[in-house]
């Protein structure tokens, strides 16, 4: 079941959208950073031909190239990590995705434009915490500051994957990097099987997480960048509420970071061998995501087939392109006369980027995969608790319904109660009337069950 953005009537939880009309059109929003000249740039005596005009809008003046780009936003040399954030639109983004909205930003743009000291900050390899944080560690922030004035309580987990010559990698998982599988599914579209995902409940972890992924992550040096990317980033992480007795479905939502390795000439790089074997596939992939972006700018009733299945990037961003989620993309470019041909094509690439339309749509969970949760949950307890029980030497008390076993019960077989052990020894069942009637809603009751287990694994341990 989905629901539309808040500015659309809500429907009922189990409602399903019913034509076009269930999720309004929104355009992805495109705002562009202007990085200031590098020194090498200004010994060498390169010009400044890029100029922001103060409406948004950014005024490139050349030989034979004289033009005007208008965007969401424009962030000029000046710009601190703290306006990019506040201006880009990332806390609404953020909000977004705690309701339940599949919402990915992504960077773009030239080798050494700034991509990932946008989304990360200046995070090099001798320090341990950035000195201006980037759109990352300021989005989680706000997640937390989120969860805490809500009241509610937020499970906060993340994966960290690359796109490497084609494979995609964990970045979080021990061992050696290894090529994990990419799979499609008529629920969930393109998905990346057995990832490794890791929780975290303050900012220190993250960044900690944020640090290991990026020391992991395939770099390399070449003529326009000492410590250039060598693959493209994926940091995703779905915030997910805790469930109430008697709330609704829980909300799935997703906050999706993609640092694009950086387009390149491999004339201009110097690259070779490995190198250029490496920056041919970058380029293949930015090419595919390239086309893909111009047939989705087209009118929907001129649109031909998409070709995501190009490459694994445009698959893994194909829901935030073409379908239900909520797309920032980040244009970085560098104002240098030198890189003049190669922010050209940053610019209009991410002004066909604006005329991508989505059908944003919130996710839920259906009741049946709740349901099926929460059983495995409190089974879970149950053995561990019994464990525990034998542990301290504490006497068995028989279960209610059937013995505990080594698989989970079905839906709708109830797991027994075995009794609740306090600081003066053993209480009676708490649950005694709770247990649903035949044709009761199942949920609080359930809830009620993993509540009370949870309070007992506590007192045992």
């Amino acid at each position: 079941p989905t629901t539309p953005l808040p500015s659309v009537p809500q429907r009922s939880p189990g409602e399903r959208p019913e034509g076009p009309a269930a999720g309004r059109e929104r355009r992805l929003r495109v705002v562009l950073r202007v990085r200031p000249l590098t020194c090498t740039e200004t010994r060498r005596g390169d010009r400044r031909v890029v100029h922001s005009l103060g409406d948004d809008t950014v005024h490139v003046s050349a030989a034979r190239h004289d033009a005007a780009f208008g965007f969401s936003a424009v962030f000029d040399v000046g710009a601190s990590q703290e306006a990019v954030f506040e201006g880009s639109g990332m806390r609404q983004l953020v909000e977004l995705a705690i309701d339940g909205f599949s919402c990915t930003v992504f960077a773009f743009g030239q080798t050494g434009s700034g991509k990932t000291y946008t989304l990360m900050g200046p995070l090099a390899q001798s320090e341990t915490r950035p000195a201006a944080p980037g759109l990352m560690q300021r989005s989680f922030a706000c997640l937390l500051e989120q969860s805490q004035s809500r009241g509610s309580d937020l499970a906060l987990s993340a994966s960290y994957l690359e796109i490497y010559n084609e494979q995609v990698r964990d970045l979080l998982s021990p061992g050696p990097p290894c090529a994990l599988p990419l799979r499609w599914s008529k629920t969930c579209g393109f998905y990346v099987e057995n990832q490794l995902r890791v929780d975290f409940e303050s900012l220190e972890a993250i960044a900690d997480l944020l640090l290991q992924g990026s020391q992991r992550r395939r770099t390399s040096a070449h003529a326009l960048n000492r410590h250039s990317s060598r693959s493209h980033a994926l940091l995703i992480t779905p915030p997910t509420w805790v469930p109430q007795p008697s709330a609704c479905p829980s909300k799935q939502g997703t906050l999706c970071f993609v640092d694009l390795a950086g387009s390149e000439r491999v004339k201009e790089t110097g690259s070779s061998g490995e190198l250029s074997v490496e920056a041919n596939s970058i380029n293949r992939s930015l090419l595919a995501l390239g086309h893909c972006i111009s047939l989705l700018a087209k009118p929907r009733g001129k649109r031909t087939h998409i070709p995501y299945r190009d490459s694994k990037l445009t698959q893994l961003l194909a829901r935030s392109l073409g379908g239900s989620g909520v797309t920032l993309m980040v244009a970085c470019i560098s104002p240098s006369s030198r890189c003049l041909s190669e922010t050209l094509s940053t610019l209009h690439y991410a002004s066909r980027a604006r005329r991508v339309t989505t059908r944003p749509l919130a996710n839920r969970a259906s009741r049946e995969k709740l349901l099926r949760t929460l059983e495995e949950e409190i089974h879970a307890l149950q053995l561990e608790n019994l464990s525990l029980r034998q542990q301290l030497c504490l006497p068995r008390v028989p279960t209610r319904s059937a013995e505990v076993s080594g698989t989970p019960p079905r839906a709708g077989a109830w797991p027994g109660w075995g009794g609740r052990y306090g600081p003066a020894g053993l209480h009676h069942s708490p649950l005694e009337g709770q247990l649903p009637s035949e044709g009761a809603p199942a949920w609080p009751s359930l809830y009620g069950l993993l509540r009370d287990f949870v309070v007992e694994n506590e007192q045992l341990r």
